[in-house]
């Protein structure tokens, strides 16, 4: 099956990120420590005034704090489209930073 993320940031070509199985599938649960883990590395805030984070919100925010440097980095695109995919339950994701908003 074809998995792919993309993430677009504003007057940017998009980055597409074709993922990768590793050599064990990853369950949504370590997806999501793995987005928890970045989330807190690089100080993000969630979007909500209530402090409610949903699991796409994080992946936007993370996305966001990440910038496109971060996305050139090869194995760091790598590892976050893995875990989005997989903590989303969706093998085709599309992160558009500049909206806040995730499609399938």
């Amino acid at each position: 099956m074809r998995s792919e993320v993309t993430v677009t940031f504003k007057s940017q070509a998009p980055v597409r990120i074709e993922v990768h199985a590793g050599p064990e599938p990853l369950t949504s649960e370590a997806a999501r420590h793995w987005l928890d883990e970045q989330f807190t590395e690089m100080g993000c805030e969630p979007l909500r005034p209530t402090g409610k984070l949903l699991t796409a919100d994080k992946v936007v925010v993370v996305a966001e704090a990440a910038g496109p440097a971060k996305f050139a980095q090869t194995p760091w695109a790598q590892a976050f489209a893995r875990a989005a995919s997989a903590a989303l339950g969706r093998p085709v994701v599309h992160i558009d930073v500049a909206a806040l908003s995730i499609s399938y």
